[in-house]
C-alpha cells in the first residue's frame, strides 16, 4: 500500500511559540515527526512513501533530500493552498489500488495504526475508512457524524446534538476511486480537506470512520508535550 505525508504547512503557531524545530522535524521523545511516521509506515507493509513539503522549508528539504528507504521514495517540494492541494499534487505518486494519507503532526499509537491498517485491508465494501477520535484539542475540529455502524454520514464544522462527537484525525486511508473526487474537487476550485471530504460524501463513496482512542495533533509548543505525555503512557 502506498503512504503519503503532508509536511507542507507553515508551522507558523510553533515558530511564534519559540519552537526551534520546523514542524516536520519537531522532536517527540528524540524522534522528529516526520521519521515517526515513516517508520510507522514502514512497519506497516508501505509499498512507497511520498511526501510533499513547502517551498520554504529548506532544513526539512535539505534532510528529507539525504533520506534513503528500503521501498521507493518521492519528496515534493510545493508550496500549496491547502492540504487538499497538497494531496492533489501527490496524487499521481498513488499508484496502488489503496493508500493512506496522513498529516506529518497526527500522533497516535502505533498499535492502534497497525490495526486501523488491517482493518482498512480487509474490508472490501467500503472506498474508505477515517481515522477518528473522541478527543477534542483542536481550535477548529471537523466533526464526523455516522450510524451506529460507524458508516459517514456527514462532516461538519460544529458537533450535533447527541451521540458519541467524533472528529476527524488527519489520517485518511482511501481508494483509488477517491482521487477521481479529488480532480473533481480541485475542478470546483475548492480548496480545504474538510471540503474535499464533504464532497466523497455527497458523490456516494461509502466511508466509515474507524475510532483511535485518541490522536494528538501538534499546533502548539504545548501540544508537544501533550503527545509525548500521550505516547509514553
Amino acid at each position: 500500500m502506498d503512504y503519503a505525508i503532508i509536511a507542507a504547512g507553515a508551522g507558523s503557531r510553533l515558530v511564534q511559540e519559540g519552537v526551534e524545530w520546523p514542524k516536520p522535524l519537531v522532536r517527540l521523545n528524540g524522534i522528529s515527526l516526520i521519521d515517526r511516521l515513516i517508520d510507522v509506515f514502514l512497519q506497516n507493509d508501505a509499498t512507497s512513501i511520498n511526501v510533499i513539503v513547502n517551498e520554504e522549508m529548506k532544513e526539512v528539504q535539505a534532510y528529507l533530500g539525504k533520506l534513503q528507504l528500503p521501498v521507493p521514495y518521492r519528496l515534493r517540494i510545493k508550496s500549496t493552498r491547502s492540504s487538499m492541494h497538497s494531496f492533489f499534487e501527490l496524487k499521481d505518486c498513488l499508484q496502488n489500488e489503496r493508500f493512506c494519507l496522513a498529516t506529518v503532526d497526527a500522533i497516535f499509537k502505533e498499535e492502534e495504526f497497525r490495526k486501523y491498517i488491517q482493518s482498512f485491508l480487509k474490508d472490501e465494501n467500503i472506498d474508505g475508512l477515517m481515522a477518528v477520535t473522541d478527543y477534542i484539542d483542536d481550535e477548529k475540529p471537523l466533526y464526523v457524524n455516522t450510524d451506529q455502524n460507524l458508516c459517514i454520514k456527514s462532516f461538519s464544522d460544529k458537533a450535533e446534538p447527541g451521540g458519541v462527537r467524533y472528529i476527524s484525525g488527519g489520517v485518511y486511508c482511501l481508494k483509488r476511486t477517491a482521487l477521481k473526487v479529488l480532480d473533481g474537487a480541485m475542478a470546483k476550485g475548492m480548496s480545504k480537506m474538510r471540503n474535499y471530504q464533504r464532497l466523497l460524501i455527497e458523490e456516494g463513496l461509502a466511508l466509515k470512520a474507524y475510532p483511535f482512542s485518541k490522536i494528538v495533533d501538534v499546533d502548539h509548543a504545548g501540544d508537544i508535550v501533550t503527545a509525548e505525555r500521550f505516547l509514553n503512557a
